[in-house]
């Protein structure tokens, strides 16, 4: 699976005075997305912290489009960029209920060994479970 969607109301506590989504908002967007494309292959943070990897973000970017707005539908497509090696590479598009886009972004992330605080390869069980 290099693709994921997943749908979430933009909550009141996630807009500003305007009723706007507040832009720091969307790093949470994106991590949902990843979070969900990762449980859709049976893997999940927890599991993965419990096997002594983190994922840390050590890239983030977003490109705004359109206002999102309070009680809006959003889509988080979440897709994987290439093979994750010791680092793992998504982008994202979000878009409302009338399919318009919101906004794109990127994030990279980085397999640290819990233990040593030191960057490690992906876990076997992720890339069997991405085909790999």
């Amino acid at each position: 699976m290099k693709k994921s969607s997943t749908k979430t109301r933009v909550r009141y506590s996630e807009t500003d005075q305007m009723g706007v989504v507040y832009h720091g908002n969307y790093a949470q967007y994106f991590e949902l997305g990843r979070t969900e494309w990762l449980r859709k292959l049976g893997v999940t943070y927890k599991d993965m912290e419990n096997s002594g990897i983190m994922l840390p973000v050590i890239s983030l970017s977003c490109k705004f489009i359109k206002s999102a707005i309070y009680d809006d539908i959003l889509t988080i497509n979440t897709f994987l960029i290439k093979k994750p090696m010791v680092k793992i590479e998504f982008d994202y598009t979000i878009t409302n209920q009338n399919d318009e886009l919101i906004c794109s972004g990127n994030s990279v992330l980085a397999f640290m060994n819990m233990e040593t605080q030191k960057p490690t390869r992906c876990p076997d069980y992720l890339l069997k479970s991405l085909g790999f």
